[in-house]
């Protein structure tokens, strides 16, 4: 093992034998959070992400799926009551396939599908109810298509044809829809499935549809239309209205000088109205003309007598002359035949009324006779039909503005505060925990520095200086001998100068044999220093 990391090791080893039973609570705690968190981590990372295979099966449908996933050995978890099921992401397609494969999920017969299996022996009868049913399958499934429809039932009431009948009932229908948890079919989707269902069938009108949910609520009934549209669509346009004429009267009084309000009755219901109109076309010439005339002249006979008791006539009137003249004239004209077929939608408005109060203190100089024709044409108020404008000026109260500006303010430095000791108290949280944290780094530093342990380094007794080997020296020849003078001896080095040639070789020993006490001795002798 490389000498840094048992450096390493036996500090953090002398360290921890420092810390008191407090400490090492503290730092078992945390490495075994530390160790359960990153068990927790790796194990939700490796956990496989689920995505539903099938949703909305029934129940033997779903039965079938759990077969075959065991089968398999796939992983699986069934959510939404049974209904749904999930599988890891990347076994979904093969799943599929193989429970298609399967026949899995299991579809009825529906729609024009129906008429596959009529054969050529199949009677009259059967032959219409198994048209009508495919009709209903196939408008159910199309209902069931859009949003928020879990399921959907149609029940269709088509009269038979006859040529006994004069006039053949209209055809009727009954929906039923199912909505998705937590989802309600606005007017506006009630509307859409209406038009769809009637737009599909012949002789089928809009108000002869019937929609109800799950839970037993009338959402569109017979002759009546869609429950609560009326009032949403006089809602609506009172709204409109009121912020048309509130546009006009704040550019002549001033935004808040003036208070409009519109009651309006509409219709609930539609309705169809023909008339018929003929006018006599000008200058144009008849298309048949005839004439006839008789006259009679002549002399005629005068009445006659009755017979007697003895069978004797009696005599009668006296004859004259007579004339007849008869003239009968017969003219046929082309004549302008217009028919006018109207369809009165629901919400047509029958009746309406419109108030305006002004401010007094903003209405100097204001006409009023002017500001109700500016209501009346910006409203499309109609008097023929009954439509009532009503302008008044008077003085406005100020209480509620004051009193809503005061709950403002109110409020609003209530919320200061609030927002200010939320502030605070975070402050005060992230400071404590930051002096805590501060204050343990600091304890465990002294600690650790109190505690640790000095190893002694051994120094050596002494250096010992090898000896370079002396030759003897060969006998010089004989010569004449030169008196020389002595020489002086050389001085000997100090004592604090072998003490430090000395340490120096020792500590190039040390550093050559144990490097990582070498540098521990180092650093205890920084660490004396600076305590000084």
């Amino acid at each position: 093992m490389p000498p840094q990391i048992t450096a390493f090791f036996t500090r953090m080893g002398s360290g921890i034998k420092g810390f008191s039973a407090a400490q090492r609570t503290l730092a078992i705690i945390g490495v075994a959070v530390l160790v359960l968190g990153t068990v927790a981590l790796t194990s939700w990372l490796a956990k496989p992400a689920y995505t539903p295979l099938f949703s909305g099966l029934k129940d033997t449908d779903a039965n079938g799926i759990v077969e075959q996933l065991r089968k398999d050995n796939v992983p699986y978890e069934i959510a939404n009551g049974g209904s749904t099921i999930l599988v890891p992401e990347e076994k979904v397609y093969d799943e599929r396939l193989k429970a298609a494969a399967a026949g899995l999920p299991s579809a009825a017969a529906t729609g024009y599908s129906l008429l596959d299996k009529l054969g050529v022996t199949s009677s009259e009868f059967q032959q219409s109810v198994t048209y009508k049913r495919a009709l209903e399958g196939e408008l159910a499934t199309t209902i069931q298509a859009m949003e928020g429809v879990k399921a959907a039932a149609v029940r269709l009431a088509i009269p038979e044809k006859s040529v006994f009948v004069d006039k053949t009932p209209d055809a009727t229908a009954s929906v039923f829809v199912e909505t998705q948890p937590g989802t309600t079919l606005s007017p506006d989707k009630v509307q859409a499935v209406v038009h769809l269902t009637s737009a599909a069938i012949e002789n089928l009108k809009p108000a002869n549809v019937s929609v109800v949910d799950s839970q037993g609520n009338v959402l569109s009934t017979v002759g009546g239309g869609a429950a609560g549209s009326s009032s949403k669509q006089a809602g609506e346009y009172q709204e409109r209205t009121t912020d048309s004429v509130k546009a006009v009267l704040d550019s002549v009084v001033g935004p808040g000088n003036a208070t409009v309000a519109v009651a309006a009755d509409v219709t609930g219901e539609s309705a169809q109205q023909r008339s018929e109109t003929f006018t006599a076309a000008a200058d144009v010439p008849a298309l048949s003309e005839s004439t006839k005339s008789e006259t009679y002249t002549g002399t005629g006979g005068g009445a006659a007598g009755v017979l007697g008791p003895d069978n004797i006539a009696v005599p009668g009137g006296t004859n004259g002359n007579s004339t007849f003249d008869s003239t009968d004239s017969t003219k046929n004209n082309a004549v302008n035949k217009v028919t006018e077929d109207r369809i009165i939608p629901q919400g047509a408005v029958k009746r309406q009324t419109i108030s305006v109060a002004i401010n007094q203190a903003a209405a100097a100089g204001v006409n009023l006779a002017s500001v109700r024709s500016l209501v009346t044409s910006a409203a499309g108020a109609d008097p023929a039909r009954g439509d009532v404008v009503t302008v008044e000026v008077l003085p406005f109260s100020t209480a509620a503005a004051d009193n809503a500006a005061a709950s403002l303010a109110e409020a609003k430095a209530e919320a200061e505060a609030a927002q200010q000791g939320e502030l605070m108290k975070t402050l005060v949280i992230a400071g404590s925990i930051l002096l805590a944290a501060l204050a343990l780094i600091v304890v465990a530093l002294i600690s650790w520095r109190r505690r640790q342990r000095r190893e002694p380094v051994d120094l050596g007794i002494g250096i010992e200086y090898p000896v370079a080997p002396v030759t003897a020296l060969e006998p010089a020849p004989a010569t004449s001998a030169i008196q020389l003078p002595l020489a002086e001896p050389l001085p000997l080095p100090g004592a604090d100068v072998l003490d430090g040639e000395r340490r120096r070789a020792q500590i190039e020993a040390m550093v050559a044999e144990s490097p990582a006490r070498t540098a521990d001795y180092l650093r205890g002798l920084m660490d004396e220093r600076q305590s000084v």
